[in-house]
């Protein structure tokens, strides 16, 4: 068993246009200063990282790393969604999808997936420079417009949408293996891989990559129903990286998983901070233990009610309370009788 770091915190939600979220330097210590010992890092906020110089410069890297250090937290992760998501986008949602990428590629489909991959390559080589060996994206899609099955779907439509989305993931993949660097793709409703059923068949088709990993964040299976805790056993030698978020699905006779197109305060299923929703975390820290993760616990932030910033000091306590520092011996070690061959033998009457 092995003892999980934190707690860290996901930036993506908080970088913003005033202090102390405008600038590395100053979220870095804002973040220190609600308990976090790491940072997830948004590579699209160009006002948080220079992902063109991270790419190329180790120097600015430990620079980058340096301040953060100084300010008392460590870089946990780079990641890539919004860029990830531009992988692989069906064409009714070009127009939504264009605000991800630089407007010079907007409106141009083609150039936006290019621009994307090159993103996403560009965070995984970051990510060799600082040392980091997983980086979380989403892994966008071509078939979720069908993800339910009426019309009923053509024969083979679902198979060559996956088919797809492996042959554009596969180079970036080889990328991530040369650089030493698990790509842990998030299993969010939205993306093709929303569940582990997708995963795999996704994962198939890339060979078994052994750098297609998950992000596991248990708030998106609460929300499809599907068995959170289960996940961590089947998917234990994938689960690389690990969100802190909470959800709550609460039914009605008026509305279920798919929430009657409401806003997220009105939804029957919605995302809340940690300890405010449904998930069993002290089951989900104990899977995790047991299963010998030990990557970083990583507050991500999104809750339909409760303010950020209260939600990322709550989150950071909640998180310290959480982590299980294993043991080392068994808890009976102090009846041990020894070991000795021949008494077992003695014992067992052979």
């Amino acid at each position: 068993m092995k003892t999980m770091k934190g707690p860290a915190l996901f930036l993506a939600q908080f970088g913003g246009d005033e202090a102390p979220f405008n600038d590395w330097n100053s979220i870095t210590r804002w973040a220190a200063d609600c308990g976090y010992k790491g940072v997830q890092v948004p590579t699209w906020d160009a006002r948080l990282i220079d992902l063109d110089r991270a790419a190329e410069s180790r120097d600015y890297c430990d620079e980058f790393k340096g301040i953060a250090a100084q300010n008392g937290v460590e870089v946990t992760e780079l990641a890539t969604h919004l860029q990830g998501q531009l992988v692989a986008v069906h064409p009714a949602y070009d127009e939504m999808f264009d605000g991800f990428a630089v407007p010079e590629v907007r409106g141009n489909p083609k150039a936006r997936q290019e621009w994307a991959v090159d993103q996403v390559r560009k965070s995984i080589s970051a990510s060799r420079n600082m040392g980091i060996d997983a980086h979380g994206t989403f892994s966008g899609a071509l078939a979720w417009p069908f993800v339910y099955p009426w019309p009923q779907r053509p024969a083979g439509l679902i198979e060559a949408a996956f088919d797809e989305l492996a042959a554009r993931w596969r180079p970036i993949l080889d990328h991530a293996e040369e650089c030493g660097v698990d790509i842990c793709y998030e299993i969010h409703p939205g993306e093709d891989l929303h569940d582990g059923i997708s995963y795999e068949m996704f994962l198939e088709r890339t060979g078994n990559h052994a750098r297609a990993c998950m992000l596991y964040d248990p708030s998106h299976y609460v929300l499809q129903h599907l068995d959170y805790l289960d996940n961590i056993d089947i998917y234990r030698d994938r689960i690389r990286m690990f969100h802190v978020k909470d959800a709550e699905l609460n039914p009605t006779g008026r509305q279920g998983v798919y929430g009657g197109f409401q806003s997220w305060v009105n939804r029957a299923g919605r995302f809340r901070s940690p300890g405010d929703g449904q998930v069993d975390f002290g089951a989900v820290f104990s899977k995790l233990a047991a299963n010998d993760f030990d990557g970083w616990a990583v507050v991500e932030w999104e809750c339909a009610l409760k303010h950020p910033e209260d939600g990322a000091r709550e989150g950071a306590e909640f998180v310290s309370a959480h982590i299980i520092r294993v043991t080392e011996k068994a808890f009976d070690d102090f009846a041990g009788s020894g070991a000795d061959d021949a008494a077992n033998r003695r014992i067992l009457g052979i």
